[in-house]
């Protein structure tokens, strides 16, 4: 969601990038051709309602999850994709710090924010871990070289610049983050935020606005293919993606970079979905893939 709710986030559709965007999508299913106020970095820092009563796999010392030498090869062998897992289990714990702004490039932010829960009071952040983790394991199994920008292992953030910055650093050929939306009841569904061209400050996504287009593209297809979900009702017109140009995560990124919405926690039929292990493994399974087509083009 945008920090100040008052104002709706900016969305700049772009023709032309959301059809080419469109066709890419339908390459990458089999039978072919489908931010709200509480989306993605803008979740306000109250808006956990409590801590989850689910527990995150153990975490690391570090970002990277294993040595490159001990990876498996396979098709991904040699690519390096970064998992941003939205959020933190502890933000609402640190909400001076979280708030502290921050440049995205067109503007100041805060820092992070604590995400969104179910009514049963599971928390975004740890939904987030969980499918980060999942998501992980099946890049690694391909041979991939994966990064986590925060394992549960700091107290609160990283902030949305340094998010940006690790992907960045680290080459990534892609970077996924990782979230669940806070709407009302009723707006069901999945949508992948794709970068708007922006330019400003230490922001210009110029260079990567075509290639996280394909990359949401395919993500959104095969994730509509692995987990049964629709496209959200709400946002995107019925397609899954939506642009936007008010995101740090997205607007410093310099590697191909989207954000998914798996689905609203504040709809209990997509909560059901969100707290089923099973569907989460799907939810992974459907980014992987996505994920690993864009990458082999």
């Amino acid at each position: 969601m945008p920090y100040d709710d008052s104002v709706p986030p900016t969305r700049r559709a772009r023709p032309l990038l959301l059809a080419a965007a469109l066709a890419a999508l339908c390459l990458t299913t089999i039978t072919g051709c489908g931010g709200s106020p509480d989306t993605a970095e803008g979740k306000g820092a109250n808006a956990s309602a409590s801590p989850s009563a689910s527990t995150s796999a153990s975490a690391s010392a570090a970002p990277e999850a294993s040595p490159t030498a001990s990876l498996p090869q396979g098709p991904l062998t040699g690519r390096t994709v970064v998992i941003d897992p939205g959020h933190n289990p502890r933000n609402r714990e640190h909400t001076k710090e979280i708030n502290e702004q921050v440049d995205i490039g067109t503007g100041r932010k805060e820092c992070d924010t604590t995400g969104t829960s179910t009514d049963d009071g599971y928390a975004e952040a740890r939904f987030t871990l969980d499918v980060s983790h999942r998501l992980r394991e099946l890049l690694q199994a391909q041979g991939a070289r994966v990064l986590l920008t925060h394992d549960d292992d700091r107290p609160f953030g990283p902030c949305i610049d340094e998010r940006a910055r690790i992907g960045n650093e680290a080459k990534a050929d892609a970077v996924v983050s990782v979230h669940a939306d806070g709407s009302a009841v009723g707006n069901r569904g999945f949508h992948v935020i794709l970068p708007a061209a922006v330019k400003g400050g230490g922001a210009d996504t110029s260079k990567i606005v075509k290639s996280s287009a394909d990359l949401g593209a395919r993500i959104a297809g095969h994730f509509v293919r692995t987990t049964g979900s629709a496209p959200s009702n709400y946002i995107g017109g019925g397609t899954g993606l939506d642009t936007r140009d008010d995101l740090g995560g997205l607007n410093l990124s310099t590697v191909p970079k989207v954000f998914v919405e798996c689905g609203n926690m504040r709809d209990p039929k997509d909560a059901a979905l969100l707290t089923d292990a099973r569907w989460r493994q799907k939810a992974a399974q459907g980014m992987a893939d996505g994920i690993a087509a864009h990458l082999k083009g």
